[in-house]
């Protein structure tokens, strides 16, 4: 497990992708126009599109022992992730996040993630070597505040590069993460949760930057909701528009978007970059059903040139 590039610490889950015309009301059927059954959840979904940008990295979830969590795995491995430090829970199944996307890019989730499957304080000190000797740590806040807490401690203690992706739902936990955290990312309404509304435009979101910085981090990613994201460091500022690309899910665009940040500050790119590469990796994730990353580096190039000029 040493030299890892990343870990990824969040959820693992099978994701069942249905894309129909239109959602059917009550005792109404649809026809699906499109399925997929896919390696999902957000952690397993940034470490395979940090996989894709080529960084080595690892998963640190929790999948049952049962032939879902075989499979999970199977594919993670495939894909070119390190999974030895995920948990394999007995007496629980995988978790199962259906993902029901109509003709209109409007999503609808069905989840069925048991309490066993997420990560206890507990499962993060059992994986403390891995987490310490990646050289970043990337900490889903929809996992218990315990664990993120426990995960967070352990990369900072090390002096790994920290993201927080999201906002926890304790805000004394919010107030201990920041200050252990390099970087903040969340999307509006998440922002909403942290300083008290969502950003409505650019303006709004790089006060909410800004406001943040001083709680900690030394990046913040803010999301203005079908506009673009704010971007704010020491020293500088900055909003890069959605790119111009047509929208069938929006589903893991933020987990492609967290992905290629991490890649960007590893290779110590200069923040306008990096938060443009961001923005461009998010774009490249939009225009398919699912939440799975589909990052190349053609497929990037082409979402910058459509990024409108900041």
């Amino acid at each position: 497990m040493a030299g890892l590039d990343a870990i990824a610490v969040g959820q693992v889950a099978r994701d069942l992708v249905l894309l129909v015309d239109e959602v059917p009301g009550a005792s109404r059927a649809a026809l699906v126009r499109r399925r997929r059954e896919l390696l999902g959840g957000k952690g397993a979904n940034q470490a395979v599109g940090l996989a894709q940008l080529g960084a080595r990295v690892g998963l640190l979830g929790v999948v049952g022992l049962d032939e879902v969590g075989d499979r999970l795995l199977g594919q993670a491995r495939s894909d070119g992730i390190d999974v030895a430090p995920v948990v394999r829970r007995e007496g629980t199944p995988s978790a199962l996040i259906v993902d029901v996307v109509d003709a209109h890019g409007r999503w609808r989730y069905l989840e069925d993630i048991p309490e066993e499957t997420l990560l206890t304080e507990a499962d993060v000190a059992g994986a403390e070597d891995v987490v310490r000797a990646a050289r970043a740590v990337l900490v889903q806040l929809q996992q218990p505040l315990p664990a993120a807490l426990a995960a967070a401690r352990c990369a900072r203690a090390a002096d790994r590069l920290v993201l927080l992706d999201g906002a926890p739902d304790d805000p004394d936990g919010a107030t201990e993460l920041l200050t252990l955290a390099d970087v903040l990312r969340a999307d509006a309404r998440e922002a909403g949760l942290i300083v008290g509304d969502p950003p409505k435009d650019a303006d709004a979101g790089l006060r909410a930057g800004r406001e943040l910085l001083g709680r900690g981090p030394s990046l913040v990613a803010i999301e203005v909701a079908g506009e673009g994201n704010a971007f704010a460091w020491p020293g500088g500022e900055l909003f890069v528009p959605l790119s111009e690309t047509p929208t069938v899910d929006t589903t893991g665009a933020g987990d492609a978007f967290v992905a290629a940040l991490t890649v960007g500050l590893l290779r110590g790119d200069p923040p306008e970059r990096t938060a443009r590469y961001a923005v461009a990796a998010a774009g490249a994730t939009v225009g398919h059903p699912g939440g799975r990353p589909a990052l190349s580096a053609a497929a990037i190039e082409e979402q910058l040139a459509r990024i409108p000029a900041s």
